[in-house]
């Protein structure tokens, strides 16, 4: 499979977006930039709906996505799909969204674990205290896109 990356650099960071000819397979915070990389169109329609997002054009992504995990963490990461932007959730109304209520502590390390942060909003769920915990990009990223999408509300 042919891999393409992109970059686009926005007031937190730099994102980078990775994708094959099918799919958008990683999306991500960096430390480096590169020139983007041609021969993608799903990079190319990647790179521009996240420049919407970040303009405040974009509040739904519309972009085919291919999940590498297990059947659990897919389902997390399909309900994670659905949190309306701008709101937030706690690891509980996941938990329950897919009909495991109990699965608190194993949704938090679905979520830890979504390599396709941003398109799958995993930035939108909290703790059931209200308080920012865990995101693989860093909690002041995490507090970047919340703040971000209450601006465009």
């Amino acid at each position: 499979m042919n891999k393409y990356t992109g970059y686009i650099k926005v007031s937190a960071g730099i994102i980078k977006i990775i994708c094959s000819e099918e799919y958008v397979l990683s999306v991500s915070f960096s430390d480096i930039i590169k020139e983007n990389d041609k021969g993608s169109e799903v990079l190319d329609k990647a790179l521009k709906q996240m420049n919407e997002y970040f303009s405040g054009e974009r509040k739904k992504f519309d972009l085919p996505l291919y999940f590498e995990g297990t059947e659990f963490q897919k389902s997390v990461w399909n309900e994670l799909r659905k949190i309306p932007y701008g709101t937030t959730v706690s690891y509980k109304d996941i938990a329950e969204g897919i009909n495991n209520e109990k699965a608190v502590r194993a949704v938090g390390n679905a979520n830890n674990k979504n390599k396709i942060m941003i398109i799958v909003p995993c930035h939108r769920v909290i703790g059931k205290n209200g308080k920012l915990v865990g995101f693989a990009g860093g909690l002041d990223k995490k507090e970047f896109l919340l703040e971000h999408e209450k601006k465009f509300m």
